[in-house]
């Protein structure tokens, strides 16, 4: 281990107030010390007497979120009580990403009352010897720019959605049918390459690679009955599942895993429904109604347009290599 001034350089923030600021779609990124979208809270006019600060470093917010630490690519100015770390050493993307880590892991130290200007520079971090093998053969997807994004870009018409019965009840069009897996817990299984699925919130589902026979398809949802109550997952490859607290969703028209991808967000936005007392169950699951673009006023989903709008947003690309 190694303190964060034997790898960065520190320096203060510009500590610019964001409300003075004036306001432009696709201008300079400003930084505040929130917790979200890689800490940009909006996007401003540049100053002519003001140069933004340069990019490729890190920002770690010394109050509010403290400890929430950030990569900056490109230029950008920034609120108060937020240190700027730039590297001494060649770093990648993906190693400032790592550094990012790193520090978050020191939030636990900190709170409202107990900032972290005083002792950032001291933190203990690991040194560039310890950087792990994955942090350096990892990359990041190539960027696009602005304008092939905006030519990408699909604007999602409300008009033609419908609702649609997410199961089965009397002789209504549904879109998936809900079952439960048939597996053991995850305990009864040794380790293996099998991806078990429970109700978790992160890492798709998966708890445990796990020795067994993956009897679930690929290509279904998993949605949690409890635990993290309504977090939905796309499976790309067959797995096995916790028969409590999660129930599987097969569709029943051909999709895809940028479908699948819509599929889930719709879903999440019904968890505000359910709790720990108030599962997701079978049951309760059927009667959901979601609201879906449909073909021409028709009761068919429009899983094409679904399809379209996923590949239009930035790193969909990604997605080709589970499909």
């Amino acid at each position: 281990m190694t303190k964060v001034t034997d790898i960065f350089s520190t320096s203060e923030s510009q500590g610019m107030v964001e409300y003075q600021m004036n306001y432009k779609k696709d201008g300079i990124n400003f930084i505040g010390r929130g917790s979200e979208n890689n800490g940009v809270v909006n996007t401003v006019e540049q100053i002519s007497e003001i140069k933004p600060l340069e990019g490729n470093c890190i920002t770690v917010a010394m109050s509010g979120s403290v400890m929430e630490s950030f990569v900056q690519i490109e230029p950008f100015y920034s609120s108060f009580h937020i240190k700027i770390l730039r590297p001494k050493f060649e770093m990648t993307e993906e190693t400032l990403q790592f550094y990012c880590y790193a520090l978050r892991s020191n939030k636990w130290k900190y709170s409202f009352g107990r900032q972290a200007n005083k002792t950032l520079n001291s933190l203990e971090i690991p040194s560039l010897d310890q950087i792990p093998t994955w942090v350096k053969v990892f990359r990041y997807p190539e960027r696009i720019n602005s304008k092939e994004e905006e030519d990408l870009k699909i604007d999602l018409d409300f008009s033609n959605w419908k609702f649609f019965n997410l199961g089965k009840i009397r002789n209504d069009f549904y879109l998936f049918d809900i079952t439960s897996s048939k597996d053991g817990l995850v305990q009864d299984y040794n380790f293996g390459n099998k991806p078990y699925v429970s109700s978790t919130a992160y890492n798709n589902g998966v708890v445990k690679f796990v020795e067994g026979v993956a009897r679930n398809k690929s290509g279904t949802l998993t949605i949690n009955r409890g635990g993290s109550v309504g977090e939905v997952f796309y499976q790309d490859r067959n797995y096995l599942s916790t028969p409590v607290d999660v129930r599987i969703l097969t569709p029943k028209l051909k999709t895809n895993i940028y479908v699948g991808m819509f599929l889930c967000t719709i879903l999440r936005l019904e968890k505000y429904r359910f709790n720990y007392s108030r599962k997701m169950g079978s049951a309760r699951l059927k009667t959901l109604k979601i609201k879906l673009p449909s073909k021409n006023d028709s009761n068919t989903p429009d899983f094409e347009f679904m399809e379209r709008y996923i590949k239009s947003l930035r790193y969909s690309s990604e997605l080709k290599k589970y499909n």
